[in-house]
């Protein structure tokens, strides 16, 4: 694991406290790295990497939980308009039922960052606890969507780009209702699981649909 700058416990108002710091050391494309969909039973983890403008004042970017589907629709917009560069990296549900959850993560960020517009970042800060296996400086840190502008960012841009693959899909397994639970554990579809059984979007690994397989 590379030796980070810096502690985790570098907490402040300003959320772009880490990027900043970054900057005086030396470091100029730092990405923000985030995924989303780690809890569903279906539909593929996305995850998203995003370097902000440098100019950028990041407080309008805040954990995509906290944030409305219309405001996240917005902010996603506003990042493209700005000239963020993003990265969206796609793991499919067979990939993670042959992985397992957390390394399809791992490796949704890491395309993610390998999906931005070179050249390619030269530091990473990443939510969780774990860094992206690519050999490139990073940081992990938990609950980063509170911490980093960067990677509240890309907490929204996985969270827009996975919510309407799962809208999308709603028309071929409209039994499912993944228009509106986009494939998590709710009453509704875990019913559904039951009653119509898994469909080939459905994680076969997981708890609710595999023994109904």
């Amino acid at each position: 694991m590379l030796t980070p700058l810096f502690t985790c416990e570098m907490t402040g108002e300003d959320n772009l406290v880490f990027e900043r710091y970054l900057k005086r050391q030396g470091y100029d494309r730092i990405a923000g790295c985030d995924e989303v969909g780690r809890g569903p039973l279906a539909g593929p983890v996305v995850a998203a990497a995003v370097i902000l403008p440098g100019d950028l004042c990041a407080s309008q970017f805040i954990d995509s939980k906290q944030l409305s589907h219309k405001k996240r629709v917005e902010l996603n917009l506003r990042l493209t308009e700005m000239g963020a560069h993003i990265g969206i990296g796609v793991v499919s549900q067979s990939k993670i039922d042959s992985l397992n959850i957390l390394q399809a993560s791992l490796l949704a960020m890491k395309r993610a960052v390998e999906n931005l517009a070179r050249p390619a970042p030269d530091y990473i800060l990443v939510d969780g606890k774990f860094n992206v296996p690519l050999a490139i400086p990073q940081q992990a840190l938990i609950k980063g969507e509170s911490k980093s502008g960067s990677i509240a960012a890309a907490s929204i841009v996985a969270k827009v780009a996975r919510d309407q693959m799962m809208t999308e899909l709603h028309d071929k397994f409209p039994q499912y209702n993944f228009i509106k639970n986009k494939g998590y554990p709710t009453r509704e579809h875990r019913e559904a699981i039951i009653k119509h059984g898994p469909c080939p979007l459905h994680r076969l690994s997981f708890k609710g649909v595999r023994e109904h397989a």
